[in-house]
């Protein structure tokens, strides 16, 4: 006997036919755009104000970008909310290569401590390649303050309670980097948060607190003043600028790194080869010798070109071992 389909079968076929053929086009078309790719103006937004420690890298950056793509690089500043405002803005952006974001470590940091975020970094964003990397330095008192860490340490264990620390802030790398030394050290210390980098370096000048991790931008040009003393540096390799301050580890605290990141992000679903492009764009960037001038004088150290997937797995672990701080040091942010 002849079987004949449901009428509504062979319209359900014929509609999954055209769903499927649609969607090979819609690939198509988007695998062609990605390989013409760019095509249009490029925006890459700084989550932080214009003139700060992220904004020169992106101006740096959006420059060689301009002149390498051959198109239109504009810097969109859009702070607010620890960095939170622009990088939602990104999250949610189509992923064709054309919005992109500059960024820092502080968007870890800030996931790790449990500040509230639309987004999750790595599931919202792809990271494309670091920028630069920003010391903190561990800065005391040129008179009263102790000038090695071990003497910190000692100090600090002499008497319990009465050493304080400095941060730019709750939840701020200054800040979690305190909180590191004194949970590894077994350390009885009180932590005093500014509203920003620059009133607690002023404090720090008056002796008003004992020590803190300054950022490296901030504290470049007191250390040339004489007017703090640099301990150590907190990232795994000694500072260009300052060759003869060693790291927190040659002090004798190992696995203590606390450099902060400066990189390239796209929206999650932003395809390979447009990630591909800007990451070897971005590399050739990072060979430019005046480029890396621009960033040491700058009191940061430019990265070396990495490949997208080497930098996602930076940003990975990053987000690990700020999370492993957090719940050792048993750190809460309000």
């Amino acid at each position: 006997m002849k079987r004949f389909a449901p009428a509504g079968a062979a319209i359900g076929r014929r509609r999954f036919t055209s769903g499927l053929a649609g969607l090979l086009l819609l690939g198509g078309v988007t695998t062609a755009a990605a390989a013409n790719y760019p095509t249009q103006a490029i925006r890459i937004v700084v989550p932080w104000p214009a003139g700060g420690l992220v904004d020169l890298p992106a101006r740096l950056l959006a420059d060689k970008l301009q002149a390498e793509l051959g198109v239109t690089v504009v810097v969109e500043n859009k702070p607010g909310a620890g960095g939170t405002i622009g990088a939602d803005a990104v999250a949610k952006a189509a992923p064709d290569g054309y919005t992109l974001m500059v960024t820092t470590s502080a968007i870890a940091i800030n996931q790790a401590v449990g500040l509230p975020q639309p987004f999750t970094l790595l599931k919202d964003f792809k990271p494309v390649a670091p920028l630069a990397y920003a010391s903190l330095i561990l800065v005391t008192h040129p008179q009263q303050g102790p000038k090695t860490l071990s003497d910190l340490v000692d100090r600090a264990r002499a008497a319990p309670g009465q050493l304080n620390y400095a941060s730019a802030g709750n939840g701020t790398p200054g800040h979690l980097a305190g909180e590191w030394l004194k949970s590894r050290e077994q350390l009885d210390i009180v932590h005093v948060a500014y509203k920003g980098g620059p009133p607690a370096m002023t404090d720090q000048i008056g002796g008003r607190v004992d020590f803190h991790f300054a950022n490296a931008a901030v504290a470049l040009p007191q250390l040339a003043a004489g007017k703090v003393t640099a301990v150590a540096v907190g990232g795994a390799q000694r500072m260009p600028q300052l060759p003869q301050v060693p790291t927190m580890k040659e002090a004798g605290i190992a696995g203590f790194d606390t450099d902060q990141w400066i990189g390239l992000l796209a929206p999650a679903a932003t395809p390979a080869p447009v990630i591909d492009r800007l990451n070897q764009a971005t590399g050739k960037a990072l060979q430019d010798p005046k480029v890396r001038e621009a960033l040491t004088a700058a009191g940061i150290t430019a990265a070396d070109p990495t490949a997208s997937d080497a930098f996602a797995a930076q940003v990975r672990a990053d987000l690990d071992k700020w999370t492993d701080v957090v719940r050792s040091a048993q750190i809460k942010v309000e």
